[in-house]
């Protein structure tokens, strides 16, 4: 019998995001050199706190509604949103074929433009070559994500810090626990491919809080 849990909780447990989300999908990057490498995002030193969380400008918060959209124009990021749940073991689902190049939201988040944390996962690569956040590395502070929801609002987003976490010191808390304003996490894989255990070692994160909306 499936245990429904509270959503601070149900986030805890997606701990293995991105080895999950990437593994399978690395296979054809496993010889090293066959293709460029994913831009990297900088790493997190030990002692680096994600960044103080702003309110949304003039205390700006959306009803819920979900996302149907992800544009980063500075990656060149237009993609369709799917919806991504838990597995049983507590990992969130991978996006899988046909989909597996769309960015997912995790419904046991709020929704983008909420007050609270919403989180997008998408695959950095996959047997076809570089997925949706392969250059998810290469976004930078003060450039904009936009969501596109079911109500038909475009929740902006600007980013505050892009960085890069070892899988076995990943700051769960730091990116799933809910923020004071809204606020979005985008997350993938990064750092060097392990061919032994067939997925990323790391995890990149792009922190965002929102800044308008039209």
């Amino acid at each position: 019998m499936r245990i429904a849990l509270p959503r601070g909780d149900r986030r805890a447990l997606a701990l293995c995001l991105a080895a999950v989300a990437c593994g399978a999908a690395a296979v054809a990057t496993s010889v090293a050199g066959q293709r460029d490498p994913a831009p990297q995002a900088p790493p997190a030193p030990p002692t680096w706190a994600p960044p103080r969380q702003p309110e949304a400008a003039g205390g700006l918060a959306l009803p819920a509604a979900e996302p149907t959209r992800l544009t980063i124009p500075a990656l060149g990021v237009r993609a369709r949103v799917g919806r991504a749940g838990l597995l049983p073991d507590g990992t969130l689902r991978p996006p899988r074929p046909p989909h597996e190049d769309e960015p997912a939201w995790y419904t046991g988040s709020v929704t983008p433009g909420e007050a609270g944390t919403a989180v997008i996962e998408g695959h950095l690569d996959a047997s076809a070559g570089p997925s949706v956040f392969f250059r998810l590395g290469r976004l930078r502070p003060g450039q904009t994500v936009r969501v596109r929801r079911a109500d038909r609002t475009t929740a902006v987003f600007t980013v505050d810090a892009v960085r890069r976490f070892p899988k076995d010191a990943f700051p769960t808390r730091a990116v799933y626990a809910d923020t004071a304003g809204p606020s979005l996490r985008l997350i993938t894989c990064g750092g060097r491919f392990d061919p032994t255990a067939r997925h990323y070692r790391d995890n990149t994160v792009a922190f965002a809080h929102l800044t308008s909306a039209r």
